[in-house]
């Protein structure tokens, strides 16, 4: 599966800052959902990113089991300001560090292309990164999709940090809409 936008600034820009905090919450609980249907899935999930990738966005996109980047992309772990949200905490140790992690997810700066790349938080620079995708895609077609690799990968409490970053995500934004948490 490959993920991507139909516009090429944008990977995901992450929720639209202009729909009240009620529906920007449960947009973030379905993001949650997106994510754990990318690391469960059998098959593997190719992240194309062009451009900014941000909060929940950017989770979509580390999620994925590849990520293949184009210069001009940008990635940054933060939510709105003023909610004290753990956007991407479940997995960006896994990806990069827990101290580079504490930085992204703490501080909310923005990654460009290549700091990701050293990081390990994307596996690939290419000029053209949807051409790339499709051809790392039939490559792992042929060899047969990578389910089994997928599943050892995904185990060992993954999709635990997701669900516990999801209800402190939850608690959140109750304590922002007034709303219970779910």
């Amino acid at each position: 599966m490959l993920l991507g936008s139909t516009d090429r600034r944008v990977f995901c820009a992450g929720a639209d800052l202009t729909i009240t905090d009620a529906e920007r919450a449960v947009i973030s609980d379905l993001i949650y959902d997106c994510c754990e249907a990318i690391v469960s899935r059998p098959g593997p999930v190719i992240a194309v990113l062009t451009g900014a990738a941000v909060g929940g966005g950017a989770q979509l996109a580390a999620a994925s089991d590849l990520r293949i980047a184009s210069p001009a992309a940008r990635l940054r772990f933060t939510g709105p300001p003023g909610l004290d949200l753990a956007v991407g905490a479940w997995l960006l140790p896994d990806l990069v560090g827990r101290g580079a992690a504490m930085d992204l997810v703490l501080t909310g700066r923005w990654v460009a292309a290549a700091e990701a790349r050293s990081l390990g938080l994307v596996s690939r620079i290419e000029d053209d990164p949807d051409l790339a995708a499709g051809q790392i895609a039939a490559e792992l077609a042929a060899r047969g999709g990578g389910a089994g690799v997928k599943a050892v990968l995904a185990a060992g409490g993954l999709l635990d940090r997701l669900r516990a970053e999801r209800q402190v995500n939850r608690a959140a934004w109750a304590r922002r809409t007034g709303m219970a948490a779910g």
